[in-house]
């Protein structure tokens, strides 16, 4: 997994390439938290993101938590894959996304 950041202002755009499972979710919550300060608004991009497992959910459900007193955290470009994760554990009814094309 590889990811890239671009800060706008209050926003930042993180846009991540790979799985985020139990081996890379730690490095992923690490990566985008060091950038977290001033920030009001995540975007979180899963263009390149085709898999997610319990650790990136955790990781996912921390980083809403942080935003919802700020501005918030949308993902996008989310695939079906992602998608049906999502639904399946609930995660559609907390987190804010796109699906992608």
């Amino acid at each position: 997994m590889n990811m890239k950041k671009k800060k706008d202002g209050t926003q930042l755009t993180v846009m991540i390439n790979g799985r985020i499972d139990t081996a890379t979710a730690p490095e992923a919550d690490a990566y985008i938290n060091q950038s977290l300060d001033g920030v009001e608004k995540l975007i979180l991009d899963f263009g390149n993101v085709n898999y997610v497992s319990s650790a990136g959910l955790r990781v996912l459900l921390s980083l809403h938590k942080k935003m919802m007193g700020k501005g918030g955290m949308k993902l996008i470009h989310v695939c079906e894959a992602v998608s049906d994760v999502f639904e399946v554990t609930g995660f559609d009814e907390i987190l804010d996304y796109e699906k992608g094309e």
